[in-house]
Order: structure tokens, then C-alpha cells, then sequence
């Protein structure tokens, strides 16, 4: 047994667990991912500054430019755990839903909530005028959550949901939505 189907087991054990254990490693799962973020984040600062690479910006224009993204972002992840919440789950991979979502953003992406993940790193590149966060850490928190869900999420869901999983998946863009249509 590989190690990578050692996890999709372990996620789909705990995913189909009792409430207790889920909701045990709900809050260790959402603090890793929390940290992870936080560590992109801060390591893009410290090669800025290790470079000197500050202050792009003419005045508070960073605050001005950051804004939109912010406020996207916000509204993906909270129309995202909304959606979530509606139907006694998680976000989280240790505790979803019991049911494959399909509503809300998620009728135009798999994974709305990453893409406001993704938007609201974008949006403190931005804000903290940081070219490593826009150019090279971003995109590389892109590319380790696309290659995480291929390999761990997708499987554990496909096993999970089945067949209804693999028709939304099909149906339904993993990150950027195509407005033209959707997952019915």
C-alpha cells in the first residue's frame, strides 16, 4: 500500500467516522491549512524585504488595488462555508458534508472556497506590495492544492460519493467557473 493511498484512507476513515473524531481533527485540519497560508505569506515578505524589493506603490494605492480582491474573497469563502454549514458539514476535509454540494458556488466550481483562498492571497500580494506573494507563492499554493486534490481529495471523494461525484466532477470546473453552465 502506497502512502498516498494510506492517506485517502485515513481521510475517508475519518471523513466516514464517528461525529466525535471528526470533530476532532475538524479544528487540526482548518489550523494546518491556516498556517500553511500564513507561512506563504510570510516567507513572500522576507525574500521582498531580504531584496529590497518594497514599496512598488505609489501612495495607498496597494489599499485602494487590494480592496475588490478582499471583498471577493470574503464573499467566495462565506457563500462557501454557508452552503457548507446548510448542510451539517465542513469545509474541512475531516468532516464534510454527508452529501456531495452541489448549491451555491459550488454549481460553477468544485473548490469556490480555494479560489477565494487564492483570491485573497492575490489581494495581500497586493496589499503588502509584495511581488514574491503575486508572482511566485501564489501560484505555487495554487499548484500544491491542485496537485493535493488530484491525489488525496478527489479519490477520497470519488470513493466516497461515487458515481455522483464523478458526474460533478466531469460537469463541474475545479477552480475558475464558466458561467455558461452548470453542474444540474
Amino acid at each position: 500500500m502506497t502512502l498516498k493511498t494510506k492517506w485517502i484512507d485515513i481521510l475517508y476513515n475519518v471523513a466516514t467516522g464517528s461525529r466525535r473524531v471528526r470533530n476532532f481533527f475538524t479544528p487540526i485540519g482548518a489550523t494546518f491549512f491556516g498556517l500553511l497560508i500564513f507561512v506563504f505569506v510570510i516567507m513572500a515578505l522576507y525574500l521582498d524585504r531580504l531584496l529590497g524589493i518594497t514599496d512598488i506603490l505609489p501612495g495607498q494605492f496597494n489599499i485602494i488595488l487590494s480592496l475588490p480582491f478582499f471583498l471577493l474573497a470574503l464573499f467566495l469563502i462565506g457563500w462557501s462555508v454557508q452552503n457548507f454549514l446548510k448542510v451539517k458539514g465542513t469545509p474541512v476535509p475531516f468532516n464534510p458534508p454527508p452529501q456531495l454540494v452541489t448549491s451555491g458556488p459550488y454549481a460553477y466550481t468544485r473548490n469556490p472556497m480555494l479560489t477565494g483562498v487564492f483570491v485573497l492571497l492575490f489581494g495581500f500580494g497586493i496589499f503588502f506590495e509584495s511581488l514574491f506573494l503575486l508572482f511566485v507563492f501564489t501560484p505555487l499554493f495554487i499548484l500544491l492544492n491542485y496537485w493535493e486534490l488530484k491525489a488525496i481529495e478527489e479519490p477520497e471523494l470519488e470513493k466516497r460519493l461515487g458515481q455522483e461525484y464523478i458526474k460533478y466532477r466531469k460537469m463541474t470546473p475545479m477552480f475558475f467557473p464558466r458561467f455558461s453552465s452548470k453542474y444540474k
